[in-house]
This record gives structure tokens, sequence and C-alpha cells, in this order.
């Protein structure tokens, strides 16, 4: 007989997809918005082009600033828009 054996690892965010951005706003109080570029190529005309999309992250203690390069990671909805966390600086 063979029993399997699984690891389970403490990081809470072994599973979860990492962001990274920069802080754009940081004028709500518990919150920031971090913007998010990335790159993407036309299906057709094979181009490179830059999106850009912005995130609403909750900062608990209000020390994040514009222009702070931030990770994030996604968890349980907090208000309407806030579906994400500050993971590190």
């Amino acid at each position: 007989m063979s029993t399997n054996t699984t690891k389970q690892s403490n990081n809470k965010t072994s599973h979860q997809k990492i962001w990274s951005g920069i802080v754009a706003s940081d004028i709500n109080d518990k919150t920031v918005v971090v913007s998010v570029s990335s790159s993407k190529i036309h299906s057709i005309y094979k181009k490179r082009f830059v999106t850009t999309k912005k995130y609403h992250v909750h900062d608990q203690s209000n020390k994040y600033k514009i222009n702070d390069i931030v990770k994030f990671v996604e968890t349980k909805p907090i208000s309407k828009n806030k579906h994400y966390i500050i993971f590190e600086k």
C-alpha cells in the first residue's frame, strides 16, 4: 500500500497571483489606487502596445504614498470596489 502525502504551505499567497504596480492615488482613507501596466501584442498587426488598469487596494495604515511600487494580492471583498490587499512594498 502506498500512501500519498501532500505538503501544505504555510504561505497564504502560494496559489494567488501577485500583481505589482505603482501607487497612482492615496487620497481615500485606507485605500490606494494602484496602476498596473502590461504589454500586449495585436493579433493581426503584431504591434506591441501597453495597457494600463487601475485597482483599488486596501491600505490599513495609510503608509503608502504616490509613486511607491507595491505588490498586492486578491482577497475576499472588503468593499464594493476593493478586493485586494497590499502584500509588500
